[in-house]
């Protein structure tokens, strides 16, 4: 019964080039927002826009939360590998579970977001982040279009999980 029930899903499902379609409009959302920040703001300008949100210009050679941005250089390449990897691994998990819908919108905003940094630190050797946001004196790392796409991902993927554990 169970192998019934997933092939008819999978009959339904969305195909491979929904998904990388849109993969494709969340890397194109992010490399148009930056293109924006970076002919608009000088390096490290802020601009309030709210009590709690700025928008600035900054540049992390690092990973998530400047995660060995002071490292040597050799710490570009490592995170274009990984991003490149990591996006071989989810186009093939895509190819593999395309009845999974929510699981398939996860990954595939993670993929998206992911190739968004990865163009960035090709192109200019760090990730463009303009997003900043504060409260009480203290600000947030400051992050862009595609940390938030990865960061959706992970949540849906977490509440994917869940969903498909109380179904069991």
């Amino acid at each position: 019964m169970a192998t019934a029930r997933r092939s008819s899903a999978a009959g339904s499902a969305p195909g491979l080039a929904l998904w990388l379609g849109l993969a494709l409009v969340v890397i194109l959302l992010d490399q148009f927002t930056k293109t924006l920040i970076l002919g608009d703001f000088q390096y490290g300008e802020s601009r309030t826009v709210t009590s709690f949100f700025n928008v600035v210009r900054v540049h992390n050679t690092g990973a998530a939360f400047s995660f060995l941005a002071g490292a040597s250089g050799w710490q570009r390449w490592f995170f274009i590998a990984l991003g490149l990897g990591a996006s071989a691994l989810i186009v093939w998990m895509l190819k593999k579970h395309p009845g999974q819908r929510l699981f398939c919108f996860a990954v595939t905003m993670i993929l998206g977001g992911a190739l968004g940094n990865v163009i960035d630190r090709m192109l200019h050797g760090y990730v463009v982040d303009f997003i900043q946001l504060h409260y009480a004196g203290r600000a947030f790392p400051s992050f862009n279009l595609a940390d938030s796409a990865i960061t959706l991902g992970a949540i849906c993927l977490v509440l994917d999980e869940l969903l498909r554990v109380r179904r069991s």
